[in-house]
């Protein structure tokens, strides 16, 4: 297992409706020339079109032939809720990435990168191999593929929420962030039902969420 780069990232933290996801990617020199030669980049490169969603869903189909080791989490809403109202979201996160990097048996002698500083820059008590730093896509591409395999498990798991309120309240659209198209959806759910929606995170200040522009 010498010699491995991880990269560790997340997608999916700011939205109000959906699960949150973590990826992490190891590889070795020769994983990371492959992944650069297929064109693994930032995932937010690609956009949030359908265009870049099937683009992220080529590449993470892909990421696992080249890689030593790949893992994705996904965080329920009422996960998130629950380390929310304690203030403690950045601890959610950071024992998710843990156990992922747990899961494929990260050791001493592996160099790790997350993308966000201050949000996994902890994890280096138990890591000394780990960087946290900001823009870490940049910086290695394990990084860059575990943003496109978080990304592309949010962006699955968002497509089935929209499928399955569509036939009902119409394509929806936003991504579900707080935004115009969101809040139409949200008041027009609690004007039915007189509630939020199960997959809508509560601690993210709704009803006041609902408050059009």
């Amino acid at each position: 297992m010498n010699g491995r780069t991880i990269g560790v990232d997340e997608a999916g933290r700011g939205p109000i409706l959906g699960p949150m996801a973590l990826a992490v990617v190891a590889v070795d020199e020769a994983g990371a020339a492959a992944l650069l030669r297929l064109g693994v980049q930032d995932s937010k490169r690609f956009g949030a079109d359908a265009r870049g969603q099937a683009r992220r869903a080529a590449l993470a189909a892909e990421i696992p032939a080249h890689a030593l080791a790949c893992r994705s989490a996904l965080v329920d809403v009422e996960v998130i809720d629950a380390h929310t109202r304690q203030g403690r979201l950045n601890h959610l996160e950071r024992a998710t990435a843990e156990a992922l990097l747990v899961e494929i048996a990260a050791c001493p002698e592996d160099q790790i990168i997350c993308d966000g500083a201050a949000l996994f820059g902890p994890l280096a008590a138990r890591y000394p191999g780990l960087l946290a730093v900001n823009q870490g896509e940049s910086a290695h591409v394990a990084v860059a593929a575990a943003s496109i395999l978080a990304k592309h498990a949010r962006d699955e798991a968002f497509a089935a929420i929209a499928s399955r309120y569509e036939p009902e309240f119409g394509r929806l659209g936003g991504g579900g962030y707080i935004n115009a198209a969101t809040r139409r959806f949200l008041a027009a759910y609690q004007a039915r039902y007189g509630d939020l929606p199960p997959e809508a995170r509560r601690s993210w200040g709704a009803p006041a969420a609902l408050e059009l522009f």
